[in-house]
């Protein structure tokens, strides 16, 4: 498939977003809740395509999401996100998770994430997007993974479909 050259830029949608780890979201060891961080990734996420298709979204699937190292409550979480390619009304979006401790400024990788998002007007009715134009070499290979992705995601559903769970 061809690159598209019309549309918006993949820096057009970057979001970013930090926030402390709180005792309130700490599960009994002491981390911050694995739920708390997928919380923030769809925020994270949505506000990235919305940047992007300049209307409302709503989250139709979170892929795989591993956490890599814990959030020690006290630390600061960052999360990374940005339209990787748009298929019509959808947008797959990349989001990173980093945790960074604040006594000693060390940065680690604890998550990261593939959200298919879905552009929708005030009806909830689904809307056309614009496409979004990759520039650099890691954006464009993030361009045809995300085409990759997309058709492991439709395999699945279609799985699912034939098969519902019981």
């Amino acid at each position: 498939m061809t690159i598209p050259t019309q549309g918006r830029y993949v820096r057009e949608s970057l979001s970013e977003i930090s926030e402390m780890a709180l005792p309130i979201y700490a599960n009994p060891l002491g981390n911050l809740l694995g739920g708390r961080v997928m919380h923030l990734v769809d925020i994270a996420g949505a506000l990235a395509a919305m940047r992007h298709a300049r209307s409302l979204v709503v989250t139709a699937s979170v892929d795989h999401m591993t956490f890599l190292v814990p959030v020690h409550i006290g630390e600061m979480v960052i999360l990374k996100a940005a339209v990787n390619r748009v298929f019509n009304t959808s947008m797959e979006v990349g989001v990173k998770v980093l945790v960074e401790n604040l006594r000693t400024g060390e940065l680690r990788h604890t998550s990261s994430a593939y959200l298919t998002l879905v552009a929708i007007d005030e009806s909830g009715k689904r809307i056309p997007v614009v496409p979004v134009v990759p520039e650099t070499e890691d954006e464009i290979r993030r361009w045809h993974k995300a085409g990759e992705r997309r058709g492991v995601r439709l395999e699945l559903k279609t799985k699912t479909k034939q098969h519902p769970a019981r």
